[in-house]
């Protein structure tokens, strides 16, 4: 069976993209798949496919011109309005509508599966009769607003199936459905795999239980409510402040969550991460996975945490959750009208009770099972053979076909003729320009990155296991593994990959001691010409990175200094280590940021001490200044406060500054850096936020004072001109 999947963008991150991922893989075990991008907006997608998808691309908006190159591609779309498509950063169009609708009528697979409401409205309008036509539901019938359900019910309508995935919400669309519609609509849950990071092999049966971290995931909208969630953790961490919360996630209500965090005092316990692909390895660090939403049209982070063996505590909202969740099994399902407090009441519940977490942990992972891709996808061919057998269609088109290349050249060559025009020629020189540079970039001496998963192991050593089939063994005899410290020259550590097996390559914690700075990670040949320039190296492509043993490894003090590495992603994908190795180090372990001033609690580690005069010093662009410490109850911890009114009259110079925090143990002795380094976090920058004050500056005007951290870890305080209305 020729099957097809129509995407608006599958080069994207959301709950859509990663079911037809999941599902079309699955799928291409026994069919012929393709996935049809209207949008192309990456080099390649953010979810992997199975290598036996075909993913073609019906637009490429990788460069901003594309528009200019195509008048069309600025005309508005003639097909009803679909909100989501509409916000995006590539709106439809009437350049989408003539080429989704030329797509279809050359199409020649047996199933096309749309699976969204714009797409179900080509697909219909388009949509050829000797085709199945199915669309495919990912949000509910009443999430819709009362325009778009009145064209999507008219549009299913004409197809020949629907599928939602809830059996609920397909209920609905059957009721809606006039009686002689001629769609059939069932219900078929999303398929899950099973997640990279194994959660039965150490140590993520340790960190599970040890974790005090509570993780949510999920787009930042209005329906997820995540206002709830931080209300309900507020009340969590006024009595275990051990614990923090996390959410990863992007979308147009960050700003709004980030004030309510300010406004609860929250900036050290809830952290807004950001987007992550794959989520798994975030998953791997939670002790309780958090679902807080009004409407939930079928819960896959709720089964993908599942499959992870986290217990999750979900809003018994409509539709999917009380079909995944049983109560007390496997996880809990809090009442919508409980509000903040119910939710808060089954938080705590499991935060006061480890084994009845690892209990339900444990059952979490046999419900997770029942959403394997290969069962779904068992699923989905039956119905789509019944389907095929209850309706009677035309034979095929007897026009001689095209070859497929040949069909997408002549195709793409009548667009750009019939498109072009006018500063169209113009912006498409510069595109093909930009091409030509990128291509020269891609054919430069230096060689493709190598794809590597990273993983570290329980005491803190990175392990890097390279992919087989993208190094030959050849390759793998004649080269070394080399992390090469930033701005140091041939300052490498070179790793033998020889013997390079199932276990990978271990740079070990106790036989290495890395300087302070960032690392980069590439294969080198062992004879190299200039290593500093490293000109033949293959950068590594951290396809997975597994850091869920730090989240509740300690800060070494290995040799009297404080050690710690965490790997990460660099902007491009490849793999990078952040490192510290310091002599004497105070680890911040609470910013408390008022209206007046910011009371800070350090541990104090390895050479620092609390000494009689202690103090803590800013030092800055203009002559540093001190503020007296309290000796905390425990010697080895540090208290100070740092009020924004007398930190004011330190701003000397209208230019914005930052001031560098160090505790200094006593008169004339050397100071201590005060940062955060213990966990998987190599950048506190974006994760660890505070509230700022705004002051009046006699003769700089208004100034906003915030605590911040620095791009390595170290707490700072921030004075920058306060924007004008």
């Amino acid at each position: 069976m020729k099957i097809a999947f129509l995407v608006y963008n599958m080069y994207g991150i959301g709950g859509t993209v990663r079911a037809v991922a999941n599902l079309a893989s699955a799928l291409s075990e026994h069919h012929e798949v393709e996935v049809v991008s209207v949008f192309r907006r990456a080099d390649s997608p953010r979810f992997p496919l199975d290598p036996r998808v075909r993913l073609t691309p019906l637009i490429d908006a990788r460069h901003r011109v594309w528009r200019y190159a195509h008048p069309n591609g600025r005309r508005p779309s003639t097909m009803f309005h679909d909100p989501g498509p509409a916000g995006s950063a590539v709106p439809p169009s009437r350049l989408a509508d003539h080429r989704v609708a030329a797509h279809l009528r050359r199409c020649r697979a047996d199933v096309v599966i749309a699976t969204r409401p714009l797409l179900v409205g080509y697909l219909a309008e388009y949509g050829r009769p000797d085709q199945l036509r199915v669309g495919w539901e990912h949000r509910t019938l009443d999430s819709h607003n009362p325009d778009l359900r009145a064209e999507m019910l008219a549009a299913v309508a004409r197809l020949d199936a629907y599928v939602t995935v809830s059996d609920a919400d397909a209920r609905q669309w059957r009721a809606a459905l006039p009686p002689d519609g001629g769609a059939e609509v069932v219900g078929l849950p999303n398929a899950v795999p099973a997640p990279l990071v194994d959660p039965l092999q150490p140590p993520h049966p340790q960190v599970r239980a040890d974790s005090r971290t509570v993780v949510a995931v999920g787009r930042l909208i209005p329906i997820k409510r995540y206002d709830r969630l931080i209300e309900a953790f507020a009340k969590v961490a006024a009595v275990r402040p051990e614990w923090d919360l996390r959410i990863y996630g992007s979308g147009r209500t960050e700003g709004r969550l980030r004030r309510r965090i300010d406004a609860l005092g929250l900036g050290d316990r809830v952290r807004l991460m950001g987007a992550h692909a794959p989520i798994e390895t975030e998953w791997a660090k939670a002790a309780i996975a958090a679902v807080s939403s009004d409407g939930e049209s079928f819960g896959m982070t709720l089964v993908e945490a599942m499959r992870c063996g986290v217990p999750v505590v979900s809003t018994d909202c409509p539709f999917g959750p009380a079909e995944i969740v049983t109560p007390g099994v496997d996880g809990l399902l809090v009442p919508l009208e409980g509000g903040s407090d119910a939710y808060a009441d089954a938080l705590l519940r499991l935060v006061d009770d480890p084994e009845e977490r690892r209990r339900l942990g444990e059952a979490a992972l046999a419900t997770g099972r029942r959403y394997d891709p290969a069962d779904l996808a068992d699923r989905w061919t039956r119905f789509l053979t019944d389907l095929t057998g209850k309706r009677a269609r035309p034979a095929p088109s007897s026009r001689r076909k095209q070859p497929g290349a040949a069909r997408d050249v002549l195709s793409g060559a009548a667009f750009a003729l019939g498109e072009t025009t006018g500063r169209g020629v113009a912006a498409v020189a510069e595109l093909v320009a930009v091409r030509r540079r990128n291509a020269a970039r891609r054919t430069d001496p230096q060689a493709p990155p190598l794809p590597a998963r990273c993983a570290v192991t329980e005491d803190g050593s990175l392990r890097v296991l390279l992919d087989p089939s993208a190094v030959s063994a050849t390759e793998l005899r004649d080269s070394e593994l080399v992390f090469r410290r930033r701005g140091a020259g041939d300052h490498a550590v070179r790793l033998p990959i020889a013997d390079h097996g199932a276990d990978g390559v271990l740079l070990s914690r106790a036989d290495h001691a890395l300087a302070e700075g960032r690392w980069d990670c590439r294969l080198e040949p062992r004879t190299q010409p200039n290593p500093a320039r490293a000109d033949f190296a293959r950068p590594v492509a951290v396809t997975l990175l597994d850091s869920a043993a730090l989240v509740t490894l300690p800060l070494a003090t290995d040799g009297g200094r404080v050690a710690h590495w965490v790997p990460y992603a660099t902007a491009d994908g490849h793999l990078g280590l952040r490192t510290w190795l310091r002599p004497a180090h105070a680890e911040v372990e609470q910013v408390l940021a008022g209206e007046h001033a910011v009371t800070v609690v350090a541990r104090l580690l390895a050479g620092a001490d609390q000494g009689p005069d202690a103090r803590v010093v800013a030092c800055g662009p203009g002559p540093e200044w001190e503020i007296p410490v309290r000796a905390a109850d425990d010697p080895s911890r540090i208290e100070f406060s740092l009020g924004y009114a007398t930190a004011l009259e330190h701003r000397t110079a209208a230019r914005d500054a930052v001031w560098d925090l160090r505790y200094r143990p006593g008169p004339g002795r050397d100071t201590v850096p005060l940062g955060r380094l213990a966990g998987d976090i190599p950048d506190r920058r974006r994760t660890d936020r505070y509230p700022a004050v705004t002051l009046d500056h006699p003769t700089h005007g208004a100034t906003r004072l915030r605590p911040v951290f620095t791009s390595r870890n170290n707490l700072a305080l921030a004075m920058t001109a306060a924007p004008t209305a």
